[in-house]
This record gives structure tokens, sequence and C-alpha cells, in this order.
């Protein structure tokens, strides 16, 4: 070897002086070619990149839109439903007691004295009056004739009770001899222009006929009240004593309201309707089409026009409550859902056409062209300043490889050993790379360097976070088994529950979908004579529910224990858990009480799934009863209760809509009409049983499939009084 001034020819510094100049020219050739290739890549993958993602936002938009306009579109027609069913309901409700009290009147006349009835008083418009009204050519001077309008004036009162108590516009009772007793606020519209009492073709109006036709409470179609001229449904009642037809019991409504509201509805894009039974729309803001309102002779069943999807889909819709459907009809693409309303039998329909429902995700579109236009115009114009600056760098790094090969031979060789050495030297106990005086050759060892005493440094500070994150987890998984636990506590769960009476017994059973569940049941002895039994199904998961979940179950057991009937513990508990209520939660429940000596159940539903019952010697059968609104939804609601009579030997299963809605791999639900025949499998088995028999049906169908809602039974067998 040979000493050229600082630089030993022959030797290592030599060797890393060929090597580097070597592998400098073939990096830099390499590189060169590597980096342009590499740029026609980005540039390709950029492009398809871009691509991809606007197919994921419209694809992602559009599924999200789609299950926003299913869940708000389906719950709000079911909700519009629901209120237009409870205002037909009390109508016929109404009708029923004219009709009962009229049958009451003409079999025991003997208790009734006779009471004078007079015709209409125009002085008494805006005031709530009885008026007689008759066909005309009835002879009122007939003492056979006004002795039974005597009579029947009997029953003036109780429709004035009616019409101030039940939201009807009119009330009244027909005789088939012409004569009408009425009750209204109208009595001006009785007399014609000269002030003479108009008469009323009692034997030609719908409401008569239909009545003496079906023999049972009846509806008409919507039709023109025939003294104000005002839209209105009439029902009416048959009133039979000993196979003689005595009178007609109706009542009027009047559909303003209904007529406003779906009238109100009308937009471009959306809109609510109504249909009766024989598929013709009778309520629609829509002026044109088959949408529209016509005439009854020129009314045309929806069921017989459009397409065959859409004929379908206004059939099942007349039926039951549908989901939401995209249907072709009128050249347009809508949305559609329909719930009917099951009194009258007919059907209220919401369309939203698809295209206006599409508009959030074409404008995602045009806001991810305009921006990717923006982006490929910037990234072409980086790409080509890039090119021509790696090409000058390509340049100069090559003048100066020449000139620094030298000092970088010389310089490089100490620095490298040291810091191979110390890197060797870390292991577990010692990860730390600290800089030292050697490394900080101003280069690139020293920048490698840096880069080891950085990563170093952060990977003991990783090791550190992985420590806390891990005993974070540790912390929250033992509070939450605690949760759970507490939770579990609260849920009677010592079987047999009540091992001294023998007059029923009850089983229950609750298993969460997460750590802690949002369901709950109960059951206590009110007093000796009366067991009461709850179910409920909190909205939401986690911890948040489960607090609620337990809020509400004291407020029930409480209430339930001041002796209360079963709506109206349901009601208290309501209006104590609204008042207070920021958390905007809510919980369906079903809540009995069973009378131990009577086999009496007495019982109501807020929104709860329907009851299934086994009477002795028959199979599990869905009780359906009327559901009330959820508690915790809505202030000052009402529930209506209801009464089952027990035999010994009769089971009740109730459950939360974790059991029907039981999800398979295949997206398929596990349904109400499994869970029956579960029950059905051995329905005289023991209530724990008959739960065994019904979770292993459901493990059965859902197989290994995640569980997404908490699974709760309850199962109670009465078994009649105690024999002493």
């Amino acid at each position: 070897m040979k000493q050229f001034k600082h630089f030993t020819l022959g030797g290592i510094q030599q060797k890393i002086f060929n090597l580097v100049m070597i592998m400098l020219i073939l990096v830099m050739a390499v590189f060169s070619v590597v980096i342009y290739h590499q740029m026609n890549s980005i540039t390709a993958l950029v492009a398809d990149t871009n691509d991809r993602q606007k197919a994921s936002i419209t694809s992602t938009s559009e599924q999200t839109m789609g299950a926003v306009v299913s869940q708000t579109l389906s719950s709000s027609t079911q909700m519009q439903a629901r209120i237009a069913d409870d205002m037909f309901s009390d109508t016929a409700d109404a009708v029923s007691t004219i009709g009962d009290y009229t049958r009451m009147l003409f079999e025991t006349p003997e208790r009734y004295t006779a009471h004078e009835v007079k015709g209409p008083d125009a002085s008494t418009d805006g005031t709530a009056t009885v008026q007689m009204l008759t066909e005309e050519g009835v002879n009122l001077g007939d003492p056979a004739l006004t002795e039974k309008l005597a009579m029947i004036g009997n029953l003036s009162e109780m429709l004035q009770s009616v019409y101030a108590h039940a939201e009807v516009d009119s009330c009244y009772i027909a005789l088939p001899e012409g004569i009408m007793l009425l009750v209204d606020n109208h009595a001006s519209s009785k007399f014609d222009e000269k002030g003479t009492v108009v008469s009323i073709p009692i034997h030609e109006r719908e409401w008569y006929n239909g009545a003496v036709r079906t023999g049972k409470l009846y509806f008409t179609d919507i039709v023109s009240d025939v003294f104000t001229g005002q839209y209105c449904v009439m029902c009416s009642v048959p009133v039979y004593v000993k196979g003689e037809l005595v009178a007609v019991a109706g009542a009027d409504l009047f559909l303003d309201n209904m007529q406003t509201y779906v009238t109100a509805s009308g937009r471009d894009s959306s809109f609510t309707m109504i249909i009766n039974d024989n598929g013709h729309v009778v309520f629609s803001p829509r002026t044109e089409g088959i949408f529209q309102v016509k005439a009854n002779g020129e009314a045309e069943d929806l069921r017989t026009v459009g397409g065959e999807a859409f004929s379908a889909f206004i059939s099942e819709a007349l039926q039951q409550n549908t989901e939401v459907k995209l249907i072709e009809a009128e050249g347009t693409t809508w949305y559609m859902t329909g719930s009917p309303i099951e009194t009258v039998g007919w059907t209220v329909l919401n369309l939203v056409d698809k295209a206006m429902a599409d508009q959030p995700t074409l404008l995602m579109e045009q806001q991810h062209e305009t921006i990717l236009a923006d982006a490929k115009n910037a990234f072409a114009t980086e790409i080509s300043h890039a090119r021509s600056t790696i090409t000058v760098l390509l340049i100069g790094v090559t003048l100066l490889a020449l000139t620094s090969a030298a000092l970088l031979a010389r310089r490089i060789v100490k620095p490298l050993t040291t810091m191979t050495k110390r890197i060797v030297s870390l292991g577990r106990e010692d990860l730390q790379f600290m800089m030292e005086d050697t490394y900080r050759t101003r280069d690139e060892i020293q920048a490698l360097a840096e880069a080891f005493a950085t990563l170093s440094a952060r990977t003991l500070q990783y090791v550190d976070q992985v420590r806390s994150v891990t005993a974070e987890k540790e912390r929250i998984g033992t509070e939450l088994a605690l949760a759970t636990n507490i939770q579990a506590s609260m849920l009677p769960h010592i079987y047999p529950a009540f091992p001294e009476r023998l007059e029923f017994d009850i089983y229950a059973s609750m298993d969460p979908a997460k750590e802690v569940g949002c369901d709950f049941y109960d059951y206590f002895l009110i007093d000796e004579d009366h067991l009461c039994i709850v179910i409920a199904d909190v909205s939401g998961k986690g911890v948040p529910a489960a607090l609620f979940m337990m809020a509400s179950k004291i407020i029930l057991q409480s209430t339930a224990m001041l002796g209360w009937s079963p709506a109206e513990i349901l009601q208290k508990t309501n209006a104590a858990i609204c008042s207070n209520n920021e958390a905007e939660m809510f919980v369906t429940v079903w809540l009995g009480i069973l009378e131990l000596t009577t086999g009496k159940l007495t019982a109501a539903n807020a929104g709860h799934e329907f009851p299934a019952i086994r009477f002795p010697g028959k199979p599990f059968e869905l009780f359906k009863d009327k559901h009330g609104f959820v508690i915790g939804g809505m202030e000052s609601v009402k529930y209506r209760p209801y009464e089952i009579q027990l035999e010994p030997g009769s089971k009740l299963f109730i459950y939360t809509d974790g059991v029907p809605e039981a999800t398979s791999a295949e997206k398929e639900l596990y349904g109400t009409n499994r869970m029956i025949e579960a029950l059905n499998q051995d329905p005289d088995a023991a209530p724990e049983q008959v739960l065994k028999n019904v979770r292993a049906s459901v493990d059965g169908f859902v197989k290994d499939a995640e569980q997404f809602d908490d699974l709760t039974m309850l199962c109670v067998e009465y078994k009649g009084p105690q024999k002493q």
C-alpha cells in the first residue's frame, strides 16, 4: 500500500472508494430506471385509486341513504296508520255503545217513561242538541209511531254523552219507520232556503243499508255529509231484538283533518296517500295519474293498474305492514311502504322519489369529480417537476461522486465499526442507542446514528404505551365483569322461585349480547293473591342502556307494589321516565298481573312483542294484543288493559325481540313461526324446559353467527288455586 497525501492506495480506503464509485454508478443507473418506472406506476395507481374511491363513495352513499329512507319511511307510515286506526276504532266503540243502549231500551221498554223529542231549532246552532228528523211522508200523527218516538227519546242523554266524549261529528239512531234521533251542533243545516226542516232519505243511505245488509258493525266509504257536504265516514250497527230489526245506530266521522294532512304532504318528490279496501284512492295530494282521487264510479282498483310489482305491493299493503320497496309507477321509481288501518281495512301509503333520495350521492359524485380533476392537474405538474429535479440531481451527484468518494471512504470506516458494535450489544435489558461524538460526522452516518437513536427512544416509548394500554384494558374488563354481576344479581335468578306456592311455576332467562345487557324481566308477589310479571327491552346497547334498564325496572316494581292496574303502572312509569329523560332512550314493556285464586290475567302492552299463550290440551299460539306507545317516547300516553282467563295447566310465554330477530349467517331471521314450533315441541313441559327448547331451536338456527341482541324469555304455568 502506498500513501498519497491523505489517501491510502491499495488499502481499505481505496477499496471503499472503488466500491462506492461502482455502487454509485450502478445505483444511479438503477435508480434512474426505477424512479421513472415508479412514477409511471404511481400515475396509473392514482388514477385507478380515484376510480375505485368514486365507486366506493357512490355505493356507500346509496346504501346509507337507502337505509335511512327505509327506517324513517317505514316507522312514519306505521305510526300514521296507528293514529288513524285509533280514530276509527274510537268511532266504532262509540257506535257499539249506542247500539247496546238502544237494544237495552227495546228489550225492556216498560222500565222507561215517555220522553219528548223535538225537531231541529236553528237558534241552537253551535250547541250539541238532540233533534228529530224523518223521511218524506212519515205520519207523525200515528199513535204507535208517536209512542215509539217518545220511548227512544230516553236515549237523548246517552247520545249527548257519546257526542261529548267521542271524537265524532254526529251520532244518531234510526228506526225502520223512517224516524231518526240525531245529535250534532249544526242544527241550521237541517233547514232549506224557506226555513222548512228538510227530510232525510234514511232507507237510501249507505250507512243504513250496509248495516242491515251485513248484520254487523259497518263502515261506509268516504261520502259527502247530507247536511254539511263535508267528507266523512259513517259507522253504523244494526240493533236486533228477538231477531227483528228495531233500529240502526250510527255516527259520522268528518275527515277534513285527514284530507288536510294528506294534501299538505304533497311535494314533487314525496307524498302520502290513503286507499280503501277496494284499492281506490280516497285521499291523495296528486291531481293526475293513477294516484289522484276519483269519484266512486270512476275510481280504479290500484291492484289492477300499473306493473306486476306495483299490483303485488298494493295487495300486500292492504293486508299487512310492508317493507320499504323500490317500485316503478307512472314512469318514476319510488320508495314505497304501506301500513293497514285495521279497523276499516284501509291502508296508508308513503312514496318517495328515488331520484330525490339519490341527490346526495349525485352531489358527492360531482364534488368528487371536481376534486379529482384538480388533483390530477396538480399531480401531473408535480410529477413533471419531480422528473426534472431528479434528472438534475443525478447529473450533480455524478459530478460530485468523484470528489466525495475519497472523503467518504476515509470517514466511513471508524464510525460504522463503532456503530455496528453498539447495535450488536443492544438486548432486552438495554434498548437505548445513544448518540456519541464518534457518530457526529455531519453526513449520512450521523443521520443514520440519529435515526437509530430516535428509533430506540420511540421503541422504549411504545413499550411503555403498550404496558399502559394493557393495564387499562385489564381494568375496564374487570369493571365490566363487575357490572355484569351486579346486573345479573338484580334479576330474579334463584329457582324454584316460590317453592312454597303451588298455584304456579315460573322460569326466566336473559343472555346479553354484550358484557352488559339492555333487556330485563321481573316477577314478584304484590300480595298473597297477585303475581306481577314483567318483561322489557331498552333501546340502545352497552352500559348506558344497562343503567336505563335498572332505573326502569326499579320504577316499574315500585309502582306495581302500590296496587295499580297494569295500564296505570305503565302510564305512571312513562310519566316518571319522561320527566327526566335527557338521553331520549325508551323501553318496550309487557306487564301482567295474575290473580292466583281465579287465574284471571290482567295485562297491558307498551310497544312490546306479542305474548304466546297455551290453554290446556291446545298448542301455543300468539296472542295479538293491542300495543300502546313505548315508555319514555312521549308524555301523557294512555295504555289499554285487557284480560285473559287462564285455566289450570295454561302457560304464558313472553320474550324480547332478540328471539324472533335472531339472525343466521345467511342473514335470515328466526321469526315467530319457528318460535311457536319450538314451543309446541313439548307443550306439556315445565317452564324451564320450555325455555331450553326455544333456546336450543334458536342456537340450531343461528349456529355460529354472532349474537346482536339480548335473548330474554319468561314462561309461567298456572296450576290453579292451592288446595287447603
